[in-house]
């Protein structure tokens, strides 16, 4: 376990898990391990190793996995969302929060989760607020300016990198598969980290226009074969008829010299 513990907390430091805001709550500063001379502060990441392993069991403790709601707002959460509810069985409110989704009993997305997972505590205010209703206990992923009122257990992380965030979850969703016996500890998850990573759509477009042969190389040069051109010959091929005339001689055996032929008229 303990080295399992350093490759994350590695992981964590390669997707800048650590790095928190220039703004630090006075409830996260428990989380806080120091402060750069910008003023960024640095977030403890054996705590959040561990508060990591705190969410993980109290998602495990769900019978059906159906009632555990997951949701973000932020649009760099919102491919992580989904398949960390791919993998654990989760469901996933990615994107716009409906208003009334957990407190209004007549809308058609009305739900009744016994767990909500969010992705930033400022921008999920609105569900958080819903959960605090209707007595939902409440797991976030909290910067260190990141409000939190109503939430029962707070992840100290950066969730402001589409990084980060694909990271988290993928940490959560494994260590979930661990606990429910899905997976053995003794062998590494077979699902990579690239696959929770949000990426633009813009990007996908691009990656499909070359992936269909579009994106071609406008900048390479054509290349050119002047040795068979048509007409052009060998530069180099003295055999031919030309070969053997001499440059010397006046073309077409004209004497220059001689007067023209109405060379008795006086101009």
């Amino acid at each position: 376990m303990a080295l399992t513990k350093e490759e994350d907390i590695q992981m964590m430091l390669v997707c800048k898990t650590h790095l928190g805001t220039r703004n630090c709550d006075y409830r996260m500063k428990r989380y806080v391990f120091r402060r750069t001379v910008d003023g960024i502060h640095i977030i403890h990441l054996g705590k959040a190793w561990e508060k990591l392993m705190v969410a993980a069991r109290m998602i495990v403790a769900i019978e059906n996995p159906s009632d555990i709601l997951i949701a973000s707002q932020r649009p760099y959460g919102s491919r992580a969302v989904l398949k960390f509810s791919q993998y654990t069985g989760a469901s996933p409110a990615a994107g716009r929060w409906t208003p009334g989704t957990l407190t209004n009993q007549i809308t058609t997305k009305y739900m009744e989760p016994r767990l909500l997972i969010v992705t930033d505590p400022r921008t999920d205010h609105q569900s958080i607020k819903e959960a605090a209703y209707a007595s939902i206990p409440v797991i976030a992923l909290c910067d260190t300016d990141s409000p939190l009122e109503n939430v029962d257990v707070a992840i100290p992380a950066n969730n402001k990198g589409k990084e980060s965030i694909a990271l988290l979850y993928w940490l959560l969703a494994r260590e979930v598969l661990y606990l429910r016996g899905t997976i053995s500890r003794s062998q590494a998850w077979d699902v990579m980290v690239d696959s929770f990573f949000w990426r633009d759509p813009e990007e996908l477009m691009q990656q499909e226009e070359m992936d269909q042969g579009w994106g071609n190389d406008w900048t390479a040069k054509p290349e050119q074969n002047w040795e068979g051109a048509q007409g052009g010959g060998n530069w180099d091929d003295t055999t031919n008829a030309a070969g053997d005339a001499s440059w010397d001689a006046p073309a077409g055996g004209d004497d220059w010299s001689a007067p023209a032929a109405g060379g008795n008229q006086n101009w």
